[in-house]
């Protein structure tokens, strides 16, 4: 192995978690600090909860009730094509 290009390693490193957990592995830094741990996570916990750091899930909850919003107004497809024929009809006849 060559010398000096490896980094340090610390087998005890400290890892800790924001909802308070703390735990130690092995890494290169002696000191980690995390969002979601094993404790924590909806996955492993079996209920859901929101980290949301950025607000980027209510941005993307409003965007969603916009879009609801839009959709009730817009005409289905059905509607649309109805309404292309009955153009055609009109075009076709007035010729």
């Amino acid at each position: 192995m060559k010398k000096d290009i490896h980094p340090k390693y610390y087998p005890n490193a400290k890892v800790k978690c924001a909802c308070g957990n703390s735990f130690n592995v092995g890494s290169t830094q002696e000191e980690l600090s995390i969002e979601i741990c094993s404790l924590c996570h909806p996955f492993y916990t079996g209920k859901q909860k929101l980290v949301d750091t950025a607000k980027r899930v209510e941005r993307f909850q409003s965007r969603l009730a916009k879009q609801k919003e839009a959709s009730k107004s817009r005409l289905g497809r059905k509607q649309k094509k109805t309404k292309q024929s009955e153009k055609k009809a009109k075009k076709s006849k007035s010729k």
